[in-house]
């Protein structure tokens, strides 16, 4: 399957990245070696947090890329798969998932969305969403 992806050098993006197990509360049970793993890519592929959220199952980042950066499909695969090598040989996994570095994010998709927050009017954040 080709996944359509948006690249813009520079651009800030919104992601979901969800574990292959909705029941499991990995991310949170391994929060160390999570933040490990962003730390280790972050040093190699440069990328600015905006926000990050860590739930048992899933998180959502906001990520804003360097001027001259556009590969975070790379760093994504990266951080999963530093994830969950650094896992306990004890998680269950099928067999196709077993050979597959990052493992325990299921089929290796997340959801990107480019976007800009623009302003806060009384109680409201509104939020563009760009599109090219």
């Amino acid at each position: 399957m080709r996944y359509r992806r948006n690249y813009v050098a520079g651009g800030t993006y919104f992601f979901t990245v969800n574990l292959l197990n909705r029941n499991s509360a990995l991310l949170v049970e391994h929060i160390g070696v999570l933040r490990e793993s962003v730390r280790w890519v972050k040093q190699r592929r440069p990328f600015y947090i905006d926000a990050w959220v860590v739930l048992p199952d899933h998180l959502h980042a906001v990520l804003t890329l360097p001027d001259d950066g556009h590969d975070y499909s790379n760093g994504w695969c990266e951080i999963k798969k530093r994830f969950s090598k650094s896992l306990p040989k004890t998680e269950l996994l099928t067999d196709s998932h077993k050979q597959k570095a990052s493992a325990a994010f299921g089929n290796g998709v997340f959801g990107n969305i480019p976007f800009v927050t623009s302003v806060i009017i009384g109680t409201t954040l509104i939020t563009f969403i760009l599109t090219p």
